[in-house]
């Protein structure tokens, strides 16, 4: 089954998820958290390159660069047009793809992993970061986002109407089983997770794949993803949680349980799966 089809099983888990807790509490308030999820994500999805950018205080570089001739060499190859390309100042080994659509991509590394990489490593980074913006993947976390969200917002408004006493649906007027009513505002948002953390796993595959096809071999990635995972362990990035999920090697470590809350496959699964494809 390919990532693609992973990807849309997950999308309908998700929303099958939020279409069962909306049964609980009601349309009223499934439309409320909607909305609120809505907004929140779609500022995130227009403005998240800028916002992003100027967190880790990335600069932006030119055709001087040789960061910028790589990419535009790989742009070239994959059919895209040039994204604005931008160095980050941190010595952690990491790269990241951000913007809305191909017309508004920007992709970003750390000085770190620029010093670390010969170039056919780097490479496959870059054309790794460059699938994602083929792929539309910020589009597809977006709207996986959204919905988690949803989900977590309207668990959160059963909790406080038990809390005070509430909790009936609009068309069950002596209100749903508490036991059942605590069980899914529990439950649900970390099934929701789950799904949500599957479906990015599911992009970075589809993504290093990509990213092979664009060099014509899986070697250069596979070896940097290893390069990568091994100094990123010793030497931890300076990220915030929330925009783990958009670097090529999770920052932070993960293993055991763990990895079912990681927005990264394990670096090894990710190597095997690469040395498998035939680009």
């Amino acid at each position: 089954m390919s990532s693609t089809v992973k990807t849309a099983a997950l999308l309908g888990g998700l929303s099958l998820l939020l279409m069962f807790v909306g049964s609980f509490f009601g349309q009223g308030g499934l439309i409320i958290a909607f909305v609120l999820a809505l907004g929140t994500n779609a500022f995130s999805y227009w403005f998240s390159d800028k916002v992003v950018l100027k967190m880790y205080n990335a600069t932006q570089v030119g055709p001087e660069h040789p960061l910028y001739r790589i990419t535009a060499r790989l742009a070239q190859k994959a059919q895209l047009p040039m994204p604005k390309v931008y160095v980050i100042p941190q010595d952690s080994p990491n790269a990241f793809a951000t913007g809305r659509d191909p017309h508004h991509a920007a992709v970003a590394a750390t000085e770190g992993i620029l010093r670390m990489l010969p170039e056919n490593e780097l490479e496959g980074v870059i054309a790794h970061e460059l699938a994602h913006v083929k792929n539309r993947d910020i589009l597809i976390s977006t709207v996986a986002a959204t919905v988690a969200a949803t989900i977590m917002f309207v668990a959160n408004m059963a909790r406080w109407s038990m809390f005070l006493g509430g909790g009936q649906r609009d068309d069950d007027r002596n209100g749903p089983n508490i036991i059942a009513l605590l069980a899914m505002t529990i439950l649900a948002p970390i099934a929701a997770m789950l799904i949500q953390f599957a479906i990015s796993r599911q992009r970075e595959f589809a993504a290093d794949r990509g990213g092979a096809d664009i060099i014509g071999s899986p070697s250069g990635l596979a070896n940097a993803l290893r390069h990568i995972d091994a100094a990123a362990k010793q030497l931890p990035m300076d990220a915030n949680p929330a925009t783990a999920h958009m670097f090529i090697i999770k920052p932070f470590s993960a293993g055991g349980l763990k990895n079912l809350f990681s927005s990264h496959p394990p670096t090894e699964e990710r190597i095997s799966a690469l040395m498998a494809h035939r680009a």
